[in-house]
């Protein structure tokens, strides 16, 4: 995947989130990452009393969503329409969940924005990651966003590296892109529209749009059908 090739206007359809004035001031997702708590707040402020219960101080729940008792949450945090929280999940803060999405038991999400009917459904944990419309991760999938020598995250596209200054990265995820169960994808992972992650993967880098992830150096284009 080529530079140009991962910008947000090529990962991710805007109108599947509340979150399209953020991600649309920015050319890369990940430029989003340090403003999302922010942005929460200011757009907490504003949604309609009569369809989102406010809890607590930055937290604002969509009256139609489902979020079981033994969840914990932190603030700021935003849980759209029809969206549900099930047991033992974590949200950890600066987290935006959007309509019909899932977030499973014993999940946890930090610094993240989750585009409509996204399925983070089993034992998954997502940091400072944005995944798009339709994007579901396998049980125990996860994104990791620290490197181990807690250097900087670079995003290693193939004309070059883009160096991003910030040291939590999990990963950029398309619409409709399906991680098999107990992948871990690396610290600045870019995976493009409609790409499947094989179960057990551990990716680094970028995975074009439309392809199958096998392995590493061994990723196939999807067939038409």
């Amino acid at each position: 995947m080529k530079q140009n090739q991962m910008k947000i206007k090529d990962l991710y359809t805007l109108e599947h989130t509340m979150a399209q004035s953020l991600l649309e001031q920015f050319d890369y997702p990940w430029e989003a990452l340090p403003h999302i708590g922010e942005f929460i707040r200011n757009l907490g402020a504003t949604l309609p009393k009569s369809e989102y219960a406010n809890p607590h101080e930055g937290i604002w729940i969509h009256k139609t969503a489902k979020v079981a008792p033994t969840a914990g949450i932190i603030a700021p945090a935003i849980i759209g329409p029809c969206a549900e929280v099930r047991h033992c999940a974590f949200i950890r803060g600066k987290v935006l969940i959007g309509a019909n999405a899932v977030v499973g038991n014993s999940s946890e999400l930090k610094n993240v924005i989750l585009f409509d009917n996204v399925q983070v459904p089993h034992y998954n944990y997502v940091g400072d990651s944005i995944l798009g419309f339709k994007a579901h991760m396998g049980a125990g999938s996860i994104t990791s966003n620290v490197k181990s020598d807690k250097q900087l995250v670079k995003v290693h596209a193939e004309d070059g590296d883009i160096e991003t200054g910030m040291k939590k990265f999990g990963a950029m995820i398309g619409d409709n892109v399906e991680v098999g169960c107990g992948s871990v994808l690396n610290p600045g992972t870019v995976i493009g529209k409609n790409s499947n992650i094989y179960p057990l993967s551990s990716v680094r880098g970028c995975v074009d749009a439309n392809s199958i992830y096998k392995k590493q150096g061994e990723v196939a284009e999807k067939e038409e059908r």
